[in-house]
């Protein structure tokens, strides 16, 4: 195995994955994402380094940040897969926003990665989350006085149904954090429908009700914070869950980055379950692992040896 240059710095590295039309990006936090991807064959505009932007969506990555790079790999609900990511993370103590808990008119969103959208209104949702600001943004006059009728009130106060108007009004969608900033253009899907392809977001009230900063399985060390995801090509799924013929550049790229962003216990861990396997161990004989996380690699190790082994690669 290649293992990426350990010399590599993350913004380095994560603008190059930009160019990647195959890796995904979400910025936000837990329960409120937004989420950027883009098609091989799309319009997009790459005239700046850091930046991304298509008729769908935009994404920037801020520079100049203490950024962590964790990749980690969990168990998926199929058994024979798993999902992996690198999370980017920020000390928590650098990590929060503003905060915010009522809807709040924050003017012309001149930091938009589009020149197009700088003179577009941007309203804070006033969710209150730690890490990200999560924003709408409109230039539709009526859609703009609707969110100005609604400013200094919180979106769960009982009796506003500004929320339940959202699908109907369709503001663009800006989700904020240190590390940079996630757009979505599509329209906001009703309840009834499923997201669109391409960017799009999720706001789940009952999740962000738990106040958590990341999903309870994922391996962000004490301290940290992850602020966005990168998901990089997966060698079984697209980004929707759609299966697709084993990939193994793809599964050996990310190996790559597990060597070089992953957390060194979880990937002895893995290694270890990995070569006991290769010497024939079953399943059932693996040794113990003294922590979820520790478990959960090795479940993911499992995952892998079978499906190369299928392949005819292990």
């Amino acid at each position: 195995m290649s293992e990426l240059d350990t010399r590599v710095e993350p913004e380095a590295f994560l603008r190059g994955m930009l160019r990647d039309p195959r890796a995904g990006w979400n910025f936000g936090t837990f329960g409120a994402i937004a989420e950027f991807l883009y098609d091989a064959d799309e319009a997009v505009d790459f005239s700046d380094a850091s930046s991304i932007s298509t008729r769908r969506g935009a994404i920037r990555i801020e520079s100049g940040t203490t950024v962590r790079l964790v990749a980690f790999e969990t168990p998926a609900k199929n058994p024979g897969s798993w999902n992996h990511a690198v999370a980017l993370c920020l000390p928590e103590a650098e990590c929060a926003m503003n905060q915010r808990t009522v809807l709040t008119e924050l003017g012309p969103d001149e930091s938009a990665v589009d020149p197009r959208d700088r003179e577009a209104i941007l309203f804070d949702m006033g969710l209150g989350t730690l890490q990200a600001d999560i924003c709408v943004r409109s230039a539709d006059p009526a859609v703009i006085a609707r969110l100005r009728a609604g400013c200094g009130r919180s979106l769960a106060e009982p009796g506003n149904t500004l929320m339940q108007e959202m699908p109907q009004l369709s503001p663009n969608r800006v989700f904020v954090t240190k590390l940079g900033r996630a757009e979505v253009r599509q329209r906001v899907p009703r309840p009834d429908e499923r997201s669109p392809e391409g960017p799009h977001t999720h706001v789940l009230p009952q999740l962000l009700r738990t106040g958590r900063t990341h999903a309870a399985n994922d391996p962000i060390p004490d301290g940290w914070v992850p602020c966005g995801h990168l998901h990089p090509a997966h060698p079984l799924k697209d980004h929707y869950g759609r299966t697709w013929p084993f990939d193994a550049a793809a599964h050996a790229a990310f190996q790559d980055m597990l060597a070089t962003f992953g957390l060194p216990g979880l990937v002895a861990a893995k290694r270890e379950t990995w070569e006991a396997l290769a010497a024939g161990a079953d399943e059932g004989d693996l040794p113990e692992r003294s922590s979820r996380e520790e478990r959960a690699a090795s479940r993911v190790a499992v995952a892998q040896y079978q499906s190369l082994r299928e392949q005819g690669a292990a």
